[in-house]
């Protein structure tokens, strides 16, 4: 729209709005639309005059005056000097950019409705009113106006928080420089560099590792067995079939993280599950379902299944009474067995329909933070990983780099690296599913 061409087409009007926003309205008629570009043109520069050079400025140093004690040659004494904030310097700075951007597209838009207007002249048409204008936006234009709360909220909830933690990333922002005491600066690419090569480097490939473990086994457990259940459920030989599915349900009516509780009280080495088993005569010494890494990595796992697989059985429940009658009967007819007809005939239509929904939930396990940490906490402890234990994943890791380690800075780093995990794995994999393909096709 903005090429040198194009720009030799527009009207008197439309280019000085370059330089003076809603000039191209305001002569035209459009007065209340001409002066509200005009009215968030001056805003802008007085922002931008009196905060917004010096919130880039910040940003771009992250302050240079420590806070601590200077001496006063008027007072004869030192006194307390408050000193640059780097966080809020950090935090300012991206505000303003966010608001630059926004006054780019205002600008923008100011001179896309000039234009409009020098074509609805050239054409002999008739230049639309404050009303009408507004009229558009609950009638042709309703989803603009529809969308424009739910971006707003997205740009101020999600893009800004999200933008503060990866700029966090490229800086030296961890327990040795705590605003507002301490100054941290920019070190580019160091704290990528020390989670890959460096020392952290020793922590994040195993929990990696066992990230990805835990989120497969997590995942194929719960949809596997759960799919099974269904199945089993509704056969056409199973007595009160209401009633099974209710009982399973009921683990769903239970809050997760009630159940999680309960479930680390009975596992426990002083538990009930371990007291019975001692006075059976079962065992001398305490199972250790949480204090010992293997077992507790195959603690999570079941007691994950035992949350998860109800609701994989409801789901493929609603899948399986929905296939057509005439398609099995005609299987069966031609001798197929039960576990033929689930293999070729059942099992591929239920992975087909729930293909998004297993990527979803793989993606959730890979950040699945209550199962770990309100069963295991993380633990067992081991010696040689900072700040993380045998069990934690990279999400819980991160919540204790900044909770109990304040490296902030490395925490963002985690958050970026979780979140390239997830948009590929989830991208790729949708991409190959049947869901996809027949939805490609239509």
């Amino acid at each position: 729209m903005l090429s040198r061409k194009n720009i030799c087409k527009f009207s008197l009007y439309t280019k000085i709005s370059f330089v003076i926003m809603g000039f191209g309205n305001i002569t035209r008629k459009q007065i209340i639309k001409g002066l509200l570009f005009l009215f968030s043109e001056f805003v802008f520069f007085i922002f931008l005059f009196t905060k917004g050079f010096n919130s880039i400025k910040g940003l771009i140093t992250l302050g240079t005056n420590t806070q601590g004690f200077k001496y006063d040659k008027s007072l004869g004494f030192s006194v307390h000097v408050a000193g640059d904030n780097s966080m809020l310097m950090l935090i300012y700075g991206i505000c303003t950019i966010f608001i630059i951007i926004i006054f780019f597209v205002i600008w923008l838009t100011n001179i896309k409705s000039s234009h409009k207007i020098d074509m609805i002249l050239r054409n002999g048409g008739k230049i639309p009113n404050i009303v009408e204008e507004v009229y558009t936006f609950i009638d042709k234009r309703f989803h603009v106006t529809l969308l424009s709360i739910p971006i707003l909220s997205i740009i101020v909830f999600t893009v800004l928080p999200l933008t503060y933690m990866i700029a966090l990333a490229f800086t030296n922002y961890d327990h040795n420089h705590l605003p507002p005491k301490n100054l941290f600066d920019w070190v580019g690419f160091e704290n990528f560099k020390s989670v890959f090569k460096g020392d952290i480097a020793g922590t994040f490939f195993p929990l990696l590792g066992w990230t990805l473990v835990w989120a497969v086994f997590a995942t194929f457990t719960c949809f596997f067995f759960g799919v099974i259940l269904a199945v089993i459920i509704n056969s056409s030989g199973v007595k009160f079939r209401n009633i099974l599915r209710v009982l399973f349900v009921i683990t769903v009516a239970v809050p997760p993280f009630v159940s999680l509780l309960v479930m680390r009280s009975m596992l426990h080495d002083s538990g009930p599950i371990n007291t019975i088993l001692h006075n059976l005569g079962l065992i001398s010494e305490p199972i250790p379902f949480l204090s010992q890494a293997i077992f507790a990595k195959v603690s999570v796992i079941i007691v994950n299944m035992w949350i998860g697989i109800p609701l994989t059985m409801l789901v493929a429940t609603s899948i399986i009474i929905t296939l057509p009658t005439d398609q099995l009967e005609a299987a069966r007819v031609e001798g197929a067995t039960g576990i033929q007809i689930f293999r070729y005939i059942i099992f591929p239509q239920i992975l087909t329909i729930m293909a998004p929904s297993l990527i979803q939930q793989f993606i959730g396990n890979l950040n699945n933070f209550n199962v770990i940490y309100l069963l295991t906490g993380g633990l067992p402890v081991n010696s040689d990983y900072y700040g993380a234990g045998e069990t934690d994943l990279l999400v819980t890791w991160l919540y204790k780099l900044t909770v109990d380690n304040t490296d902030y800075n490395l925490a963002a780093v985690i958050g970026i690296i979780i979140f390239v995990i997830s948009a590929v794995i989830s991208l790729s994999v949708y991409t190959k599913t049947n869901s996809y393909k027949l939805e490609s096709e239509k």
